[in-house]
């Protein structure tokens, strides 16, 4: 089963929900290939992202931006949409389970970096808690 976590700048939300999916799906045996893209790409993944996912023990320091055309969409079983944006611009995918979940971008969080760090950690625990479901149910 092929399963892409899509939101605008595949900067944080989608790439922790990646980061999460492939740690739950091992924990849990699931046979997933997991992968996330942009509808507008990011030059690099958030650094706070990346640090607090650290925090979590799972590392997403090696992942970068990419495009909806950079993974096999059309192979796609599910598609889970984490912005506005990416559930207006994804394409499509017949016969693909798609589902929207609208999470406020952390990387347009303004304020000091303890703020950000916080409302950083706010958004990965909610990913967290909805990636595990989503992986448990598959």
């Amino acid at each position: 089963m092929k399963i892409a976590f899509v939101c605008t700048g595949n900067s944080a939300r989608s790439q922790m929900a990646e980061g999460y999916a492939k740690y739950f799906a091992k924990m849990y045996g699931k046979d997933l290939e997991v992968y996330s893209a942009g509808s507008n790409p990011a030059q690099c993944v958030n650094p706070l992202a990346v640090r607090v996912m650290q925090e979590e023990n799972t590392d997403i320091s090696s992942h970068h931006p990419k495009s909806i055309e950079d993974i096999p969409y059309r192979e796609l079983d599910v598609v889970i949409t984490l912005c506005d944006d990416a559930v207006e611009n994804c394409p499509l995918i017949p016969g693909a389970r798609r589902e929207h979940w609208g999470l406020p971008d952390p990387a347009k969080m303004e304020g000091s970096e303890e703020e950000r760090l916080a409302f950083f950690r706010k958004v990965r625990d909610e990913v967290k808690r909805r990636v595990e479901a989503l992986i448990r149910e598959l």
